[in-house]
C-alpha cells in the first residue's frame, strides 16, 4: 500500500502525538539533514538573508520537507556554487501520523474489524506549522540574492498550502539590520559566534569594559 496524498494529513486536527515510550515503532523521518551549503561560513561572509514563510496553519510531512530541501539545494549549487550559501531548514517533523490499515484482499472480511479499534498505527512524521512561521532560511552573498529567491520559490511547489518568500532586512541569521550591524561592528561591540554574533554585554566587571 503506497503513501496517502498530502490532503489526508494536511490539517492540524488532533492533539500533538510525538514519538515517546507510549508511541513506539515510529518510522524515521525522511529528512535527516537540516543545514546545507557552507554552514561554517562566518557572519561577515553572507550578509543577505531570505526566508520561506508559511501562510497557513497546517502540517508538512517529512517527505515534503526533504523534497523542498533537495530542490532548494540543487538550484543554489547550480547557480551560485556549492560554497556560496547556507540553507537551514527551520521546522522539524515531530508529530506522528497514524493509519488505520484496511485489508482489501480475498478473505479479508473474516480478518477485518472495520471501525472497531480504529486507532491507527504510526505511518510517518510531520511538522505542525503556524501562519507566519519560517520554514526555510537561506543566507548568501548579496550577488546571489536573485538565485536565493528563485530557489525558495521552487521549494514552495513541494508544499501544500500557501507560502511566501520574504527577503529579510537583517544581516544573515543575526537579529540586527544592516545599519545596526555595521554601526555595532565599527564600535567594536560584536563578538563572532558561528552563524550569529553576540553583543558585548553592558554589565560585568569594570576591568573588562576598559580592557
Amino acid at each position: 500500500m503506497g503513501r496517502r496524498p498530502a490532503r489526508c494529513y494536511r490539517y492540524c486536527k488532533n492533539k500533538p502525538y510525538p514519538k515517546s515510550r507510549y508511541c513506539r515503532g515510529v518510522p524515521d523521518p525522511k529528512i535527516r539533514i537540516y543545514d546545507l551549503g557552507r554552514k561554517r561560513a562566518t557572519v561577515d561572509e553572507f550578509p543577505f538573508c531570505a526566508h520561506l514563510v508559511s501562510d497557513e496553519k497546517e502540517q508538512l510531512t517529512s517527505e515534503a520537507l526533504e523534497a523542498a530541501r533537495v530542490s532548494c539545494n540543487k538550484y543554489m549549487v547550480k547557480h551560485s556554487g556549492k560554497d556560496a550559501f547556507h540553507i537551514r531548514i527551520r521546522v522539524h517533523p515531530f508529530h506522528v501520523l497514524r493509519i488505520n490499515k484496511m485489508l482489501s484482499c480475498a478473505g479479508a472480511d473474516r480478518l477485518q474489524t472495520g471501525m472497531r479499534g480504529a486507532f491507527g498505527k504510526p505511518q510517518g512524521l510531520t511538522a505542525r506549522v503556524n501562519i507566519g512561521q519560517v520554514l526555510i532560511s537561506v543566507r548568501a552573498r548579496e550577488s546571489a540574492a536573485a538565485a536565493v529567491v528563485e530557489a525558495l520559490r521552487r521549494a514552495k511547489y513541494k508544499f501544500p498550502g500557501r507560502q511566501k518568500v520574504i527577503v529579510s532586512n537583517k544581516w544573515g541569521f543575526t537579529p540586527f539590520t544592516h545599519e545596526e550591524y555595521k554601526k555595532l561592528q565599527s564600535e567594536g561591540k560584536l563578538i563572532p559566534d558561528g552563524c550569529y554574533v553576540k553583543t558585548v554585554p553592558t554589565k560585568g566587571p569594570l576591568e573588562a569594559a576598559f580592557a
